[in-house]
This record gives C-alpha cells, sequence and structure tokens, in this order.
C-alpha cells in the first residue's frame, strides 16, 4: 500500500514486529539491487536457521519493485515503448542489451505483469506485480545454493506469500480517522466561508486529544515543487509543478526506532498482534505509532527554515528572471498571510479557523 512511499509498511512493522522490513525508500537511498535485497534476506534466513528458527516474518512495501534501480530502468523502458505502440509480444526485442538481459532473467509470470499498461501518471500497476513472489523465488534458488554449496545447513526453504492490498483497502475507519475527517470537514467549511480557494485543510499536533488539535490552511501552492528530467540525453530539461507524495523520512524519529529495533526483530520471535479496531474501552483512542513518536524538533525546525530561505536568498536576487521573481512574491505572500494569522491566535491562546 502507499505506492512509492513505504509508509503503511512501516507503521505495520512498529505495531507487528516481524522480523525483517524492506523500505523502499531505503533501497532507493542505497540503490540496492535485486541481488542485494536477496542476499539480505539469505543472510537473515541463514542466521534464524543457526538458532534453529526455520521461520519468519517479512514485511514489503506495494511500491518495493520501482525502487529497485535496475527494475525501475526496464519499467520506464517497457512504458516508453507501449507508448509508442508497440505490442507486448514484441518489446523484449527491443530492450536494450543492458534491461534486456534482466528481463529474460525474471520468471516468466513477472515478465508478463510487467508488460502491463501503466497508470495514468506513467507508473507500474504495482497491485498487479508480485514482488513478493519474485522475491521469495529468487531466495529459494540462492537458499538451494547455498545448500549444495554446504553454507547453509538449515531446512530447505519454502516460502508462503500473502498480499494484503485488499485487506487495507477494506479496513473500517478508526475513531481517530474519523474525528480527524469530521475536523478536515469542519475547516474546509470556514475556508469556504473566507472565500478563500486554492487552500488545504491541515491539523497538527494530533498525538494529542482532539480538544488539542491545531487547525489551519495551507496554500496549495506551498506544497508544490518542480522535478525536472530530460527526454533524451542532452535534451532541454523540462518539468512542471505538482505536489509529490512525501517518503518515509530516512531521518526522522519512526525510522529510527526502526533501526534501534532491527537487530532484535531479526533474531528474536517478538512478534505482536495488536488485535481488531476498538471504538469503545481502552484501546478505541490509540493512534498510529509513526504518529505519536515523530515529536517535532523545534531547533531542528528553525534550523531547517534558515537553510530554506538561505536556498531563496540564493535563488531570488537581483538578475534572476521574472518569473522566478513572480513566483517567490506570490508564494511568500501566502505564507506570511498564512504564519500571521497562526501566530496571532497563538498568543491569545485561541486554535486557529
Amino acid at each position: 500500500m502507499g505506492r512509492k512511499a513505504s509508509h503503511v509498511a512501516l507503521e505495520c512493522t512498529l505495531q507487528s514486529h516481524p522480523n525483517m522490513v524492506i523500505l523502499g525508500e531505503e533501497v532507493a537511498a542505497s540503490k540496492l539491487t535485486l541481488f542485494d535485497l536477496t542476499t539480505q534476506i539469505c543472510d537473515a534466513v541463514q542466521a534464524r536457521a543457526v538458532q534453529d528458527k526455520n521461520h519468519g516474518v517479512i514485511l514489503l512495501p506495494e511500491g518495493l519493485i520501482e525502487s529497485i534501480p535496475e527494475v525501475y530502468a526496464l519499467l520506464k523502458e517497457i512504458h516508453g515503448l507501449l507508448r509508442h505502440g508497440v505490442a507486448p509480444d514484441n518489446i523484449s526485442s527491443q530492450l536494450s542489451p543492458w534491461t534486456s538481459a534482466l528481463f529474460e532473467f525474471l520468471p516468466p509470470y513477472i515478465k508478463k505483469q510487467l508488460l502491463l499498461h501503466p497508470e495514468s501518471d506513467d507508473s507500474a500497476q504495482l497491485s498487479q506485480i508480485e514482488t513478493e513472489k519474485l522475491l521469495a523465488h529468487l531466495v529459494e534458488t540462492e537458499m538451494n545454493k547455498r545448500l549444495k554449496e554446504g553454507t547453509y545447513t538449515g531446512k530447505k526453504f519454502n516460502a508462503i506469500c500473502h498480499f494484503f492490498g485488499y485487506q487495507a483497502r477494506g479496513s473500517l475507519p478508526s475513531k481517530f480517522d474519523c474525528d480527524y475527517a469530521y475536523v478536515l470537514g469542519h475547516i474546509s467549511y470556514h475556508i469556504l466561508a473566507a472565500g478563500l480557494n486554492g487552500y488545504m485543510a491541515t491539523v497538527t499536533n494530533l498525538k494529542n486529544p482532539v480538544n488539542k488539535w491545531r487547525c489551519g490552511a495551507a496554500p496549495i501552492t506551498a506544497m508544490m515543487t518542480v522535478k525536472r528530467w530530460a527526454q533524451s540525453p542532452g535534451a532541454s530539461s523540462i518539468g512542471k509543478p505538482a505536489i509529490h507524495p512525501a517518503t518515509v523520512d530516512l531521518k526522522g524519529k519512526a525510522y529510527e526506532l526502526l533501526r534501534q529495533n532491527a537487530g532484535r526483530f531479526w533474531m528474536d520471535d517478538l512478534y505482536r498482534n495488536p488485535g481488531p479496531l476498538q471504538f469503545d474501552g481502552p484501546g478505541a483512542d490509540s493512534k498510529a505509532v509513526t504518529l505519536c513518536v515523530e515529536d517535532q524538533d523545534y531547533m531542528g525546525g528553525i534550523k531547517k527554515l534558515q537553510e530554506y530561505l538561505d536556498k531563496v536568498r540564493n535563488i531570488v536576487k537581483p538578475g534572476c528572471s521574472q518569473e522566478v521573481l513572480k513566483a517567490a512574491l506570490s508564494v511568500m505572500s501566502s505564507v506570511t498571510d498564512v504564519l500571521s494569522v497562526m501566530s496571532s491566535t497563538s498568543s491569545n491562546g485561541q486554535t486557529p479557523l
């Protein structure tokens, strides 16, 4: 779930304590290949087998396949050929030598899934690509190889794969979800009543009780960034403003908590069953672990703000284009308006909107 972002996988790991989780952000940041991931899992299986623990649970995010560099390059080539009208049956013969070798290495069922037409945003149909079965196949092949070489003396590896996309999408909303939705609707009413346009309702301080939540509205332009790319080598870079998904912060406290416990999760059986949703009683007000541990680092935030301001000064200075200046003035005007409202209500002990 979550496509490229691994927030759901991270939260599920902190809630249920599987032996291993592979986050897409980790894979992308470290540029881990299929071979690297296979080796990681095989080493974990082998280490647990030494302690006579011939079982384990590994959690994978839905968007992992697009985070693996060589598979991502293969997908981009396939999608490019599909856009130019090349039939799926003829694509393998038109791939570059490097991606063609990878394509031929993959099992037939994965090949078929990679050849599916992409989504409207040019991303792969991730829910249709059985990444878990691909990794299970590669790990089984490697473990059988180690078994023959004598470097692994445990039981024959056998994986059972599950896809939980439909269960995750079909879950009932929790009490927190309902409160959150009601509050967002209330803020939206005030945005409309104020005659504002292009704003998104926001709520902060969510780890506290509802009466401590802080409501506000953020201009959508403040969340937009421009990612540039070249359509071909040597071509001019192009790009357009868009709101890009927020990925797992590998320097955040939730990820830090995962790293602190990763060794224990790996070797010990600390499996935890959070149980079903509760709408009354002690567990009714429970919230996501990632939400509760991500305390804002106040001074760290101030430092980050100064870094952003320095970047703005370096970009918007005498000699910059008129378009850059206009964009900066528009965004800064919106930001100062929002901050002025928030600071005035904070000093009066009131909640914005």
